[in-house]
This record gives structure tokens, C-alpha cells and sequence, in this order.
């Protein structure tokens, strides 16, 4: 694989900063964009920084001048406005643009599975997938009527030691922590999909600079789809306890908390696994190299490491009170 001069906007997420790691160990020149270093993950030495804020598209054309890249990797569009923008900033100085979609803008519930790149886009229950969609409808109608050189990527739940997968995040670990029951949606069978960050680079970069990628779409994902029982068991063995886990329906818990309810009725709900099929066969060394079970172990470790982490939402953990005590007075 040839060295590329990537452009990376973004960089200090979950998912991009393990990209921006992966490229520099394979060589590549390696821009980043942002509006400033994070310290929950600092961007490596040997990245060039450029502060500005994709937001503000002059601060952008301000920093870059007249530069071109072989890639850009975009990863703070989420709607189709701000994909607009870029195609005012980068179309015509771009070899190939990476687009960061959903998983979950696969259609929801999904009619088969394993999903496959050839499933349909189509959930009508979380704005956040219809926007993603939006914007892989543009990018796809430019490429197709003016060449202009997409690659979509569509990763599932990926993850690092700073995210907690659950609904309730550090609520359910400090639940957990003291004894109280923990409210999982359904029955807790589920199937679903979880990603650590360092495998997703691999395939990430392991798609940049590569002509056979433009106008195709890939989604990358772990091979591992544990249930959620098994998701938050993980967790209460990580924190050395046992969880006592009360299943309670999607649609209960999104009427009492209804922040919850796009992403759990419109993704988490549902059982999702994967053929990724398709990027082995563009970067055959991609495998999934870190289950669940140690990636519980090191989110545990994190958030104990410094309590100023271990945020309880005191709204959250009243309305899970409430779900248990419904669950076991109608159950």
C-alpha cells in the first residue's frame, strides 16, 4: 500500500484517533484538522495540526490555503449540510474522500442477516441514521455525476476504554458497583456487534489511497456479536461483582426515558451481525483481534482509575429505579 497524504477531520474521536495512530505506524503523511488537542486522546507526535473549525468553513480554507490530499477522512459530518461544505473545500484537491456513515443506517430491523453492503438503507426511527443516509444520497449522486471520489465507511458499535456501551454508561456500572439491579432492554438476547477501535483502524487504513475503494461502500465491524447479557456480564466481571440484570421492553424504557428511545428502538433493539466479507477482501490482514471480555476489562480500568470519570446521572439511575420496580410488580 502506497504512503498517502491524509487529511483527517477530526482526529481525536474514538474511532478517528485510532485511525490517525494506524496511519502514522503505516507511513503516512497525516493532517489533522481540529479545533484543539484532546487530552483524553492527545494526537500522536509526527501528526501535522492545523486548529480550525469545520463549522466555520473560512478558518478551514484559512489553514489549508490551496493544498490537495490523496484522502480526506471526514469525520464530523453528520448531516447533509456539512456535506455540502466539503464538496465547497475539497472537490477538485481530493484523490479520495472517506466519508464516515452508520451501521445503523442499515435498514432497521434488519429482514436478514448477516448484513451485507447490499442491504437497504432505510430506519425510520433515529433521525441521526436518516441524516447519514442523506448524506451517502449526495455523496453518491456526486460521484456518480461528476466523478467526485467517495468512499463510504459504515462502522457498527466501536469502542475504546473511555465508552461504556450500555444505555446507562457509568449509571449501570455504579449500579452494579452497589448491588442495585440493572435494566437491560428486552430480554437481554439479542445479538449485537461490538468493534474496538484498534481493529477498525486496520481496515480503515488499510482502504486509504486504494482506487479500488472509491464509489464503494464497506462497513467494518468485529466478527463477535455477544449478546447483551453477555455485554453487561462482561462489564460486572470486570468490576469483580455480579450484576442482577431486569429485562424491561425498549418501548418501557424509551416512555420513561425518552432519550433513550431513537437509539435503542432504532439501533441497539435489534440483533445485528455481519458479513465483512467484503473489506477482507481489499485488506485481508483486518481480523478482529480484541474481544468484549478484555475490552471490558480496560473500560473498567479506565473509569476506576479517576473517579472525576465516574459521572452518575442521579435522573437516570431514579428512572431506573422506577423501570425495576414496574418490572417487578407486572412481570
Amino acid at each position: 500500500m502506497a504512503a498517502t497524504r491524509s487529511l483527517f477531520i477530526g482526529g481525536t474521536g474514538v474511532i478517528s484517533s485510532a485511525c490517525v495512530a494506524r496511519s502514522l505506524e503505516a507511513g503516512h503523511e497525516v493532517t489533522v484538522i481540529n479545533r484543539g488537542n484532546s487530552s483524553i486522546r492527545p494526537l500522536p507526535d509526527g501528526v501535522e495540526v492545523l486548529h480550525a473549525d469545520i463549522r466555520e468553513p473560512e478558518s478551514v480554507h484559512a489553514v489549508l490555503g490551496e493544498r490537495s490530499f490523496d484522502v480526506v477522512s471526514e469525520f464530523l459530518a453528520f448531516t447533509p449540510e456539512h456535506i455540502q461544505t466539503d464538496f465547497r473545500l475539497f472537490e477538485g484537491r481530493v484523490g479520495q474522500y472517506v466519508f464516515i456513515s452508520s451501521a445503523s443506517a442499515y435498514q432497521t430491523p434488519p429482514s436478514r442477516l448477516p448484513v451485507t453492503e447490499s442491504t437497504p438503507l432505510r430506519n425510520p426511527f433515529w433521525q441521526y441514521s436518516r441524516d447519514k443516509i442523506a448524506c451517502e444520497d449526495l455523496l453518491v449522486e456526486a460521484y456518480r455525476e461528476r466523478a467526485f471520489p467517495i468512499t463510504i465507511v459504515r462502522p457498527s458499535h466501536t469502542y475504546d476504554r473511555t465508552m461504556i456501551p450500555t444505555s446507562g454508561h457509568w449509571t449501570d456500572l455504579a449500579r452494579m458497583r452497589r448491588g442495585a439491579p440493572v435494566v437491560v432492554h428486552g430480554d437481554g438476547s439479542s445479538l449485537w456487534t461490538i468493534t474496538h477501535n484498534t481493529d477498525f483502524a486496520v481496515a480503515y487504513v488499510g482502504l486509504l489511497g486504494r482506487p479500488e475503494a472509491v464509489g464503494e461502500a464497506f462497513h467494518i465491524t468485529s466478527d463477535e456479536a455477544p449478546t447483551w447479557n453477555e455485554i453487561y456480564a462482561y462489564l460486572a466481571e470486570g468490576l469483580g461483582v455480579e450484576a442482577e440484570l431486569v429485562h424491561v421492553a425498549s418501548e418501557s424504557i424509551a416512555a420513561v426515558v425518552p432519550e433513550l428511545g431513537p437509539g435503542l428502538i432504532g439501533d441497539k433493539a435489534n440483533s445485528m451481525v455481519f458479513d465483512n466479507s467484503k473489506v477482507k477482501a481489499l485488506v485481508p490482514e483486518f481480523r478482529a483481534t480484541v474481544p468484549f471480555a478484555k475490552g471490558a476489562g480496560e473500560i473498567v480500568e479506565w473509569f476506576l482509575a479517576d473517579p472525576s470519570r465516574q459521572r452518575l446521572d442521579p435522573d437516570l439511575d431514579t428512572a431506573f429505579d422506577r423501570l425495576v420496580e414496574h418490572a417487578r410488580a407486572f412481570g
